[in-house]
């Protein structure tokens, strides 16, 4: 899987790459529709993609692909069959949701740091960020795509800092997916209201 699968402007892309990019735009473009279906795409593509940053040495991003598999499992089984049922966090949600984002990437970046890996503060804020996204998601509340949005921005900037110039382009594109995502999902709460 890590043989090279085609050269675009001098970058190898792998196979391991390509297949991760791909399960994973199909994953997250499910996710704007709210469809339970997601949720085993989100699981392939983070295995796929676990194994590649691991291989990166982007420990934050690999850990974060073990945390999407659970969370997929998770959202699988707490959507309903026909889909996400999205709602708002309070305000006091949110202010808690915050500051559970900053303390938990200040403490994340030493202990990046100290297992040696790269871009620590990028990568930690990706990882925290990511993480409560995800399980925001999970719990079908629409703040998750705000999230998912700069996040996947972060996401973009980093991996094109370290060369991985597909997968970045993947992560503008998820940038992207996170705003269609905030307004279908927006919408949906609105409507059920």
């Amino acid at each position: 899987m890590s043989s090279i699968f085609f050269t675009a402007w001098g970058y190898q892309v792998s196979y391991l790459e390509f297949i991760s990019a791909l399960t994973s735009l199909i994953g997250v473009w499910l996710g704007t529709t709210g469809r339970r279906v997601t949720w085993p795409w989100w699981a392939i593509s983070s295995a796929l993609y676990g194994i590649f940053f691991y291989q990166a040495n982007l420990l934050g991003s690999a850990a974060l692909q073990i945390v999407f598999i659970i969370a997929a499992v998770r959202g699988w089984f707490d959507w309903a069959p026909t889909g996400a049922k999205p709602g708002r966090l309070s305000n006091k949600g949110r202010i808690y949701w915050f500051l559970a984002l900053i303390g938990s990437w200040v403490v994340l970046q030493p202990v990046l740091t100290r297992m040696g890996a790269a871009a620590t503060w990028i990568d930690s804020f990706l990882f925290v960020s990511s993480l409560i996204a995800q399980i925001l998601m999970v719990y079908e509340k629409y703040e998750n795509w705000p999230l998912w949005f700069v996040g996947d921005a972060i996401g973009t900037a980093l991996y094109a800092h370290q060369g991985y110039w597909f997968t970045s382009l993947l992560y503008l594109i998820f940038t992207l997916i996170a705003l269609v995502g905030w307004k279908n999902w927006y919408a949906s709460r609105i409507r059920t209201q």
